[in-house]
Order: C-alpha cells, then structure tokens, then sequence
C-alpha cells in the first residue's frame, strides 16, 4: 500500500471519527438517543426520498430513479 493511500484513508477515518463525535456530543455522550436521532433522520429521508420519486417524470431525469438501498458496504 502506498504512503498517499495510507494517509488518505487516515485522513478519511479520522473525518468520520469527528463526525461520530460531533454527533455523540449533540446528545451529551448518550450512544442510544444518538442511534435514535439518526434512525429518525434516516426515516424522514426516506420519507422524502419515496415522495420526489413519486412526484419526477422519467424524463426529467433521463431514466434515472433515486434508489432507497445502499449499495456500498456498511461497516458492521
């Protein structure tokens, strides 16, 4: 592994290290009201998300369709 790929992905852990933070601190260190918090956020979005697929044209966007699943791996 190269030195520039080895920082990049510190530089990567350490920005999603303070964002975990900063979240943790909104709730004054309380893990279960943060969870609780970013399960509502993520439900509202989704919300949100199914309401603009309904509402676009297909042809506004050339086919595309926002997609409610991830497709990337969620770290476990």
């Amino acid at each position: 592994m190269s030195a520039e790929k080895q920082t990049s992905e510190i530089e990567e852990f350490d920005a999603w290290m303070d964002e975990v933070a900063s979240a943790l601190a909104w709730h004054g260190g309380d893990a279960e009201a943060t969870i609780r918090t970013l399960l509502a956020d993520c439900k509202h979005l989704r919300e949100q998300l199914a309401l603009a697929q309904i509402a676009m044209g297909i042809g506004y966007t050339r086919g595309w369709a926002p997609c409610p699943e991830r497709h990337d791996e969620v770290a476990r």
